[in-house]
């Protein structure tokens, strides 16, 4: 991404008639824009930068002639999930959004070049030079996300999780017909018009997976953050409220508020019976019950609409006190140069430490430099090449 580049300064003088000799009248050139990080707490995922991954705040306008200043480039705004996190080149972190609506400026806009009405002094009255703008930040972020899911689903191995986050979300996990095909926590996004939804799809639970047997710290410990469980139970091998009780005393013995949780009851491969089971389970935390087929696609409009009922938006993150809305890592540097590169009415003069000679002829084109135009280093009138 890159910063946008500040406006050049303007070179002018006040001409007006029975004004024979007017001042010098060159307004600043604006500010160029920042590239920005805005969390949005209606987003879930970071999937809008797959199809774009270069950003450009706007330049900055040039000053003009009566003291007129150039506009601010526009700030290129990106908005991202809470939680987001951006690091550098090196891995080191930069920048933490932890918080609803925080902002970070990850790359600032350049400064606007002074006009020459600045440079008037009582001794040199006619300055017939003016600054250019300075470019801005450019850099390579890696964005990445401590996703917080809305809903996660729970059940036994082969209880047909993986297909009905397939059906309901944007997610492709593996699937197969035996159990621990998942191995690993899957998320999927849900879409509708005004919202998304993140579901999170772990491995099966088996009996002492609260006390650590098949992973299961590991596995239910992704289960902490989710705020709706969605029990997922194979309707096809019978007696679904024993399933359910069976998965729900490993939430139990787990801790972590598990079992606290409101919990949606999907009762899975409904195809394969002539008619559902019953399921008259009398608990206040079930919120829903449904029966679909995830291998014919049954019920799963119903149960996908329900989803956006069952779980409340988001309210914005509770922050304890004294704690900033976003964290920012890096120290910000001095955004002006060394050096200073400014517009005369012969060609550019370069004022201040020279740098190396590729990045002086680098900043020279930038500023407009071309081939035969008179550049003054040091005292000394150049020819630029």
């Amino acid at each position: 991404m890159q910063a946008g580049r500040g406006g050049d300064g303007s070179l002018s003088f006040r001409r007006e008639r029975h004004v024979p000799k007017g001042g010098p009248d060159g307004g600043d050139g604006g500010p160029g824009g920042d590239v920005v990080l805005v969390s949005d707490p209606d987003l879930r995922d970071l999937s809008e930068f797959q199809r774009r991954q270069w950003f450009r705040g706007g330049k900055g306008g040039a000053g003009g002639g009566s003291g007129r200043h150039g506009a601010a480039g526009s700030d290129e705004v990106l908005r991202v999930p809470v939680g987001t996190q951006a690091l550098d080149d090196d891995g080191n972190l930069v920048a933490d959004l932890t918080g609803a609506c925080a902002r970070v400026v990850l790359a600032r806009g350049g400064q606007g070049g002074r006009g020459n009405r600045r440079f008037a002094t009582s001794v040199r009255q006619t300055p017939r030079f003016a600054e250019t703008g300075l470019p801005g930040e450019e850099g390579d972020f890696e964005l990445r996300l401590k996703l917080l899911a809305d809903a996660a689903l729970v059940g036994l191995p082969n209880a047909g999780k993986s297909s009905l986050l397939r059906r309901i979300s944007n997610a492709r996990p593996k699937v197969a017909d035996y159990p621990f095909t998942t191995i690993q926590p899957v998320l999927g996004t849900v879409d509708s018009d005004e919202r998304q939804l993140v579901v999170a799809d772990v491995p099966g639970l088996i009996e002492g997976a609260s006390e650590g047997a098949g992973l299961g710290h590991e596995f239910l410990a992704h289960l902490e953050r989710a705020r709706v469980l969605v029990h997922v139970i194979d309707a096809s091998e019978g007696d679904p409220a024993e399933r359910f009780a069976q998965v729900d005393r490993e939430l139990r013995a787990y801790g972590a508020g598990l079992d606290e949780r409101p919990q949606v009851v999907v009762l899975n491969k409904i195809d394969l019976l002539a008619s559902p089971p019953p399921f008259d389970l009398d608990d206040e935390r079930i919120v829903g019950v449904f029966e679909v087929s995830a291998a014919t696609g049954a019920g799963i409009d119903r149960l996908r609409r329900s989803l956006f009922e069952l779980v409340p938006p988001a309210a914005e993150a509770e922050v304890p006190e004294g704690l900033p809305d976003f964290l920012v890592y890096r120290p910000q540097p001095d955004p002006r140069r060394a050096f200073r590169i400014f517009r005369t009415d012969r060609g550019f003069r370069v004022v201040g430490r020279l740098p190396a000679e590729e990045e002086l002829e680098r900043a020279l084109r930038d500023a407009g430099a071309k081939r035969g135009d008179e550049v003054e280093v040091a005292g000394e009138a150049l020819e630029f090449q």
